[in-house]
């Protein structure tokens, strides 16, 4: 595809759903031609130039997903066009399909991501271990600190803090950041990525931690995903470090929603609920919602 501008539009339609601060467009060109427009703070630009690089490498490897055309500075923001996706939330209509399906679509999405995962770590990346143990003795105190908390959360805290052995000698690979049918869009079929924009680096096991969204919906789904990933049942280790990330991302989950209002805090003790209830208060590793053949 040609390279697009910002100024090359001759309209613009705000999309107003996500989490981002970002501005989100629906622009249109003189051909009528759709695209995704994504402007960012000028403060962003090297972020937004080094995602755009990046993006470039998942496309040459065949990740089916939004495809990033250009990025340029534009005023005070940063813009980055995208092509357009002409499919359906899978979030929305995942449920509405049979289950063998549902599972079919979580096999791509496996596939996917482990196609993702073959871009390596820069050199001299930190620690992995070194790192996440950092990050999550910094969720415990915040969680703590910021005045709501859920029902069990000393089983969360407790695993996160006996189990931190498990982070050690952990690979490290680009990671899409936020994996879920909620990041999906389906297309004549099959399954489109969108919004890297939490894109990192770290353990490739990590980026499971996102499928508490997908297991909510479609168990069938969810299952699908790891099957495919690991191209049988996984390992016990892969279960014990999934729960230890899923954990660890429950507590963040609660502060994190404070700035969008009771509704999202809602969200997210009851997403608590359904983890501690998964992983039976964290004794079993082994999620409910995993289907064995």
């Amino acid at each position: 595809m040609r390279m697009m501008r910002a100024e090359d539009f001759v309209s613009k339609i705000l999309i107003e759903k996500g989490w981002s601060s970002d501005q989100k467009y629906c622009a249109t060109d003189a051909a009528g031609t759709k695209y995704l427009l994504r402007l960012s703070p000028i403060q962003r630009s090297e972020n937004r130039k080094a995602l755009f690089d990046v993006m470039q490498q998942l496309a040459a490897l065949g990740i089916p997903m939004c495809e990033a055309l250009s990025v340029e500075t534009c005023g005070e923001s940063v813009a980055m066009v995208f092509s357009w996706i002409n499919g359906e939330d899978v979030s929305e209509v995942l449920q509405q399909l049979p289950e063998a399906e549902q599972y079919a679509l979580g096999f791509q999405s496996g596939e996917i991501l482990r196609k993702i995962h073959r871009i390596p770590a820069p050199q001299g990346q930190e620690d992995w271990a070194k790192r996440f143990r950092r990050k999550v003795k910094r969720k415990i105190k915040t969680y703590r600190n910021c005045g709501i908390r859920f029902e069990g959360d000393k089983y969360v805290i407790r695993y996160v803090r006996k189990n931190k052995r498990l982070l050690k000698d952990r690979p490290q690979c680009f990671q899409h950041g936020d994996y879920h049918i909620g990041n999906m869009m389906l297309e004549d079929g099959k399954l489109r990525i969108i919004d890297f924009d939490r894109y990192d680096f770290g353990d490739p096991w990590e980026d499971f931690n996102r499928i508490v969204w997908c297991a909510q919906k479609s168990p069938q789904f969810a299952t699908g995903m790891i099957n495919c990933y690991f191209d049988s049942e996984p390992p016990m280790k892969f279960w014990k470090l999934l729960c230890y990330y899923i954990a660890s991302n429950a507590l963040s989950s609660v502060y994190w929603a404070i700035p969008f209002g009771q509704g999202e805090i809602d969200v997210m003790l009851a997403q608590a609920q359904d983890i501690l209830r998964w992983f039976d208060r964290m004794r079993n590793p082994v999620p409910a919602w995993y289907l064995r053949n």
